[in-house]
């Protein structure tokens, strides 16, 4: 599959649109639910160039930051605008993705399994 592909790519803003304000989910976390022919780094490439309409904001890496901070202007503004709409970054730039994170319906992992980014071990 072809990440210029048209349906490639709407295929990601498919899922990013539903994702719920004050909410995210990561770049492999979509590969993952959309399946062979994805990965992180593809995904991260179609948001890159996302449409209107397409909250890309809401898309973040796998620790729990966001990837834009430098390419944005003004800088990190990806993290002022889930900021605004209510999600907690600690001062390292993570957020707690046990509490921010968003599955579609049929997709949630098992509760028991995850591990917070901020437990204390």
């Amino acid at each position: 599959m072809n990440v210029n592909d048209k349906q490639y790519r709407e295929g990601v803003f498919e899922i990013v649109r539903q994702i719920p304000r004050g909410r995210v989910m990561t770049y492999g976390q979509i590969a993952i639910i959309l399946g062979e022919g994805y990965t992180a780094r593809t995904v991260g490439y179609v948001m890159h160039g996302s449409d209107d309409g397409v909250p890309w904001q809401r898309v973040i890496n796998s620790q729990g930051k966001c990837s834009t901070g430098k390419l944005t202007m003004p800088l990190n503004m990806q993290q002022s605008m889930l900021e605004q709409e209510g999600v907690v970054f600690s001062k390292t730039g993570k957020c707690d993705l046990n509490e921010f994170q968003w599955w579609p319906d049929g997709f949630e992992p098992d509760k028991s399994e995850q591990v917070s980014l901020f437990e204390k071990g």
